[in-house]
């Protein structure tokens, strides 16, 4: 009878074993594979239609094939996994993805990685939603030359709690708008990029300029390549 018994409680073990295995892998199937989420192409026919007309706009002057589309995995504050997009430049292309594969990795959060052509290529509406983006193209205001978002050479994260400010004619100008809040650099608040984060730590690596370091303005959403840099793959943008 006691050898019976043992047999039973055995056999329940080695089935509560293989139910809790079976779980694991259903658990396992349903989270995205970072090797599979993890890509970059070029502008496909079907990307362009996207971006046409909003962050590709008609007097473009950046060859479409300059251009490279990235997909990403990043995590949200509450610990969710979700796809993103990005369109960058082509020098940059590898460096970002491997950013932005080891912020995910690190559990880093970031809410949103979307096209801004989601938002008709309009920059406050995408910091507002704190949409984290790159390429759109537009010229330096009052000149021929192209900006550093329009090469697709610049990155912005967490746009609303990293907001771009700098005082002109007394008055204080704020992009976006709504990020008042997160002024206050001593302050804690989520998303937060420093000099302690692991995003300023990671894109400094990769030869990019911190907008948070400049003196006459602060960006502190935005990482970019040095100005020496791009006047050497683009010569005539100057």
């Amino acid at each position: 009878m006691r050898k019976k018994l043992w047999i039973v409680v055995i056999a329940a073990a080695l089935l509560c074993s293989a139910c809790a295995k079976s779980d694991t892998t259903k658990a396992d199937a349903s989270k995205p594979d970072a090797d599979d989420s993890f890509w970059m192409s070029d502008i496909t026919d079907e990307i362009f239609e996207r971006i046409k007309g909003k962050s590709f706009k008609d007097d473009c002057t950046l060859p479409r094939e300059d251009l490279r589309y990235l997909h990403v995995l990043h995590v949200d504050l509450n610990g969710e996994t979700r796809e993103g997009e990005m369109i960058v430049n082509y020098h940059i292309a590898e460096d970002v993805l491997e950013i932005l594969r080891q912020l995910y990795e690190a559990k880093y959060p970031i809410e949103k990685i979307r096209l801004v052509d989601e938002y008709d290529a309009d920059d406050e509406r995408s910091m507002e939603d704190n949409n984290s983006s790159a390429f759109n193209f537009r010229f330096i205001s009052h000149t021929t030359r192209v900006s550093k978002h329009g090469l697709g050479l610049a990155v912005d994260i967490n746009t609303l709690y990293n907001p771009y400010t700098k005082i002109v004619d007394g008055e204080r100008i704020l992009e976006p708008i709504t990020a008042e809040a997160y002024l206050d650099r001593d302050a804690d608040f989520p998303y937060k990029i420093d000099h302690e984060d692991l995003c300023f730590k990671l894109f400094t690596e990769h030869g990019f300029e911190w907008g948070g370091d400049w003196e006459d303005r602060k960006d502190y959403q935005h990482f970019e390549i040095p100005t020496a840099q791009i006047e050497e793959w683009y010569p005539e943008n100057q």
